[in-house]
């Protein structure tokens, strides 16, 4: 690569740490470390580290979740969505990041304290059916969404040809956090997180709330780290990747496909250069404990 792209790649990698993570906490990217709750050759490592593919899942997956109406009621009665959804986004971002890559002690801590938060939050909801954050069968359907979302997005965007294999230790892998944080039934592979999927439809509804907070999600710019036209296709391509059910009930239009597809591809790759040679994609060993200059 010609030295005169070094300062450009480098100006990138900037702006994306700045976007996931907040630097009034004295945050800074999660080092990939060999002894991480997931060994370095897991599906989770390959899935989990995609900046492209993980914020369209992202998106899609949130949608999905808004379609429950306790963890609709969750959010919106126990949450600052309206005025910080970007810190939403990147705290759950950041949570991904340190139970897949970071020490395995931060990484079960960091899922400790979620359950925690989690025994603490409970409401009713609009029709007086009382509801617990904590509720097993309500974790288990926002993991299936997440994870499913996730893996859909880096199929479609990054390896088209994965095997059903793949596809089903991931979901075991992922099982791993979704059990420690009390989600019941967890899936384990592909087909057992479909079938939870439709075992759960006839519980969900989508109403002015929904539809609400699904418009402060797409409305979203993912700030200064990209420019808006690359903003709306990450948006566009996780409304895209919902099932054509979710998005009637979210009564969102399809999206364009092959221009929004080949947008989320050439956003990829650019990114994808941007992060070649860079300190995020190595693998540390445990007496490295301070982020490396970039």
């Amino acid at each position: 690569m010609p030295a005169s792209l070094e300062p450009a790649r480098a100006a990138i990698r900037r702006r994306i740490t700045e976007l996931f993570n907040d630097a009034s906490r004295g945050e800074r990217p999660i080092l990939r470390r060999a002894d991480a709750l997931f060994a370095t050759d897991s599906v989770a490592w390959r899935v989990n580290g995609d900046i492209v593919t993980m914020m369209i899942g992202g998106v899609s997956g949130l949608l999905l979740q808004m379609l429950h109406p306790a963890v609709l009621a969750g959010v919106w009665d126990h949450s600052d969505f309206r005025s910080d959804m970007h810190g939403r986004l990147r705290r759950t971002a950041k949570f991904i990041a340190v139970t897949t890559y970071d020490h395995a002690e931060h990484g079960l801590a960091a899922i400790d304290r979620v359950r925690g938060i989690h025994d603490r939050i409970g409401g009713v909801l609009p029709d007086g059916t009382p509801y617990r954050v904590s509720d097993p069968a309500l974790l288990a359907w926002v993991h299936v969404t997440e994870a499913i979302s996730f893996l859909t997005a880096w199929i479609r965007y990054a390896e088209p040809g994965m095997s059903m294999a793949d596809q089903d230790r991931y979901f075991a892998e992922m099982a791993v956090v979704a059990g420690r944080l009390g989600a019941d039934p967890v899936p384990r592979d592909r087909a057992s997180a479909e079938t939870l999927i439709r075992s759960m439809r006839p519980a969900l509804r989508a109403d002015a709330r929904t539809r609400e907070v699904a418009q402060l999600v797409l409305n979203q710019s993912v700030g200064a780290a990209l420019t808006d036209a690359a903003s709306a296709v990450i948006m566009q391509a996780g409304v895209d990747l919902l099932p054509d059910w979710a998005r009637a009930m979210q009564g969102l239009r399809t999206p364009p496909k092959p221009a929004v597809r080949a947008g989320a591809r050439a956003l990829a790759g650019a990114l994808g250069w941007a992060y070649e040679g860079s300190p995020n994609h190595e693998v540390w060993p445990a007496d490295v404990t301070v982020w490396p200059r970039d």
